[in-house]
């Protein structure tokens, strides 16, 4: 059968991706489409094309039931199993799935399924014991060819970065193990918004005071204890007052507003300030048959203000929204992208979206992941050349008011090589191999390999390497060793001979010379401090002290220095560079 919708281009060539990808491989894939982009359409092709059975898993009824409508749109009959629609039917050809229901009820399916697609699939995680993961683990135990494939608008997890390791464009995602192997398309938000696909969104700093949650502790997920922020908020009612002031005052123009609060007692009061009969609050406490009703109304703009607390930032579908006032603290780029793209979808008189973020959290919402929690709230995305292979790296860093990169957090280049002429077919599983640059590394005192900071065993040869925090706690139980956190380093030249001197933070010193004219010491010079000038960007080889004194500004500082007592002077032995550890490093708190 003809299908009733014409794809767009950009959802024909993801369905063709995946065609693609599986008669190739079996590996686990990913589609990245904004929020908006039609992924439900993409779906009923995909089933609508499929010989074979298929599951299509989400976490929430609304779009188990809306990637059906879809389907079902094309004359065709499909399935539903989820106990919030009431319906469990597991004999079609096309069962549409909530996780929840299909995890509870594993004996109905025990058929032999080809494919399994997974929306909003950044919540799928690594662990084993998933309900994701043991539904993936049933069925691949009737076929072990099974094709899963995942759709998200934010294929990112705080705690675990990126849920793919390699990119179509030809890049890598890290060394570990994710739920997905591959990403087979992807279409970034500007270009949905730029061909017209998604209402422009106009990004507004707030008028009033923000609230401060900088000095609230995260957990690993970069999230907020609700006590905490209860206790914050308390004492900054004026603070919400003012806020939804201005929100009543610039929604006077606006069809329906979305207001996302931090925790229920917020939410509270937030709808406290608004028209009780323009507002409703929607919390994971409401009564699903309220919850419905309330949804209901504001969808026929019976009610303008819809006040919520992490409920409605996926499912949920309103394309009258042209106002969304964000007064929760995140640093989740996922949850901020699906909160903004509530306002996103394009609307008969709707001209764009009014954005304004009271919480600052300072997302960028076009160039918004690296892959990895913020080091700090500085950082920036930059984009760092890969000296070996020229690769364009995406990192978190710093850059001066030139907008040259001083310092970043990379670790390993990403850029993915080739294999190259010679290589048996099947040596690395036909995959193209990750750039082995590494801008920080942990040198193997046996066979001088460069590993991963985190490494406990070298790559190359499996001996074990010594961990920095042991090194360190051993030198500091020894009467005859010093061990300083460096704060910086000084130079001066005498002749041919460098010498180095590291300066603690309470003022200690430390110092060592490396004589140019002795090839050996040149060398160990250029390994220590050479590979890592200017953050191992633009490794240099020296070949004169002089040379090294003209570009010190660029030459790094060891984070800890460890020496040991001779007769007269403490001999430096080691040094240690890009320290992640439980010590203390110079100058932090």
């Amino acid at each position: 059968m003809n299908a009733p919708f014409k794809l767009r281009p950009y959802q024909q060539e993801a369905v063709d991706a995946t065609l693609n990808h599986f008669r190739k491989s079996d590996e686990a894939a990913v589609i990245v489409l904004p929020t908006g982009a039609g992924k439900s359409l993409v779906i009923a092709e995909l089933a609508r094309l499929a010989k074979r059975k298929i599951l299509v898993l989400t976490h929430v009824k609304e779009l188990v039931e809306q990637n059906h409508a879809k389907y079902e749109s094309y004359g065709l009959t499909g399935g539903i199993f989820s106990a919030g629609l009431k319906r469990k039917e597991s004999h079609h050809q096309v069962t549409f799935a909530s996780v929840q229901s299909v995890s509870a009820n594993l004996d109905q399916f025990r058929d032999e399924y080809s494919l399994v697609i997974i929306d909003e699939c950044h919540r799928v995680s690594g662990e084993e014991t998933s309900q994701y993961q043991r539904i993936i683990e049933l069925l691949r135990q009737q076929n072990d060819s099974l094709k899963v494939l995942g759709l998200t608008a934010t294929p990112y997890r705080l705690a675990m970065g990126w849920i793919y390791r390699f990119h179509y464009r030809g890049f890598v995602r890290g060394e570990d193990d994710k739920p997905f192997q591959h990403c087979i398309y992807e279409l970034p938000l500007s270009y949905m918004i730029n061909r017209g696909y998604l209402t422009r969104p106009d990004l507004v700093n707030a008028a009033v005071a923000q609230y401060d949650f900088s000095a609230l502790a995260q957990d690993r997920f970069g999230e907020y204890a609700e006590k905490d922020v209860n206790q914050l908020l308390s004492k900054h009612k004026r603070v919400t007052r003012a806020i939804v002031e201005q929100v009543m005052e610039l929604a006077a123009e606006r069809q329906g507003v979305m207001i996302f609060a931090a925790t229920v007692d917020h939410a509270s009061e937030i709808t406290g300030y608004l028209p009780d009969h323009q507002t409703a609050l929607i919390t994971g406490a409401t009564d699903l048959k309220d919850r419905d009703l309330l949804i209901e109304r504001f969808k026929r703009r019976e009610l303008k203000y819809l006040v919520n607390v992490s409920v409605l930032t996926t499912g949920f579908d309103a394309p009258h929204v042209d106002f969304i006032a964000i007064l929760r603290p995140t640093q989740s780029v996922s949850l901020y992208q699906q909160i903004v793209g509530r306002g996103l979808r394009l609307n008969e008189g709707k001209q764009d979206c009014l954005v304004i973020d009271y919480a600052g959290n300072h997302v960028n919402l076009h160039h918004p992941e690296v892959g990895e929690p913020k080091p700090d709230p500085d950082s920036e995305p930059v984009q760092v050349f890969c000296p070996g292979c020229g690769f364009a790296n995406i990192f978190w860093g710093k850059t001066d008011s030139d907008g040259r990169v001083i310092e970043h957090y990379g670790r390993r280049c990403q850029g993915l090589l080739e294999p190259a002429q010679g290589d048996e077919p099947g040596e690395h599983n036909g995959r193209p191999q990750q750039c082995d640059y590494r801008f920080r590394f942990k040198e193997c005192p046996h066979c001088g390999a460069e590993n991963d900071i985190a490494a406990r065993n070298c790559h190359q040869c499996q001996k074990a390497i010594i961990d920095p925090d042991d090194q360190l706690r051993d030198a500091l139980k020894l009467k005859d060793a010093m061990v300083i956190r460096c704060a910086g380093i000084s130079l001066t030249v005498d002749g041919s001979k460098l010498r180095i001197t590291y300066h603690g933070e309470d003022g200690e010193e430390l110092s060592e010379s490396f004589d140019f004219s002795k090839p050996g010491q040149r060398t160990v010079f250029n390994r220590l401090f050479g590979r890592r000038f200017a953050n191992s960007q633009a490794p240099k080889v020296f070949s004169s002290a002089d040379e090294v004194l003209e570009l010190q500004a660029l030459l790094p500082a060891p984070d800890f220095v460890i020496a040991r007592k001779q007769k007269h002077y403490w001999q430096v032995q080691d040094r240690v560079f890009d320290y992640r550890g439980s010590y203390r490093k110079a100058n932090e708190a």
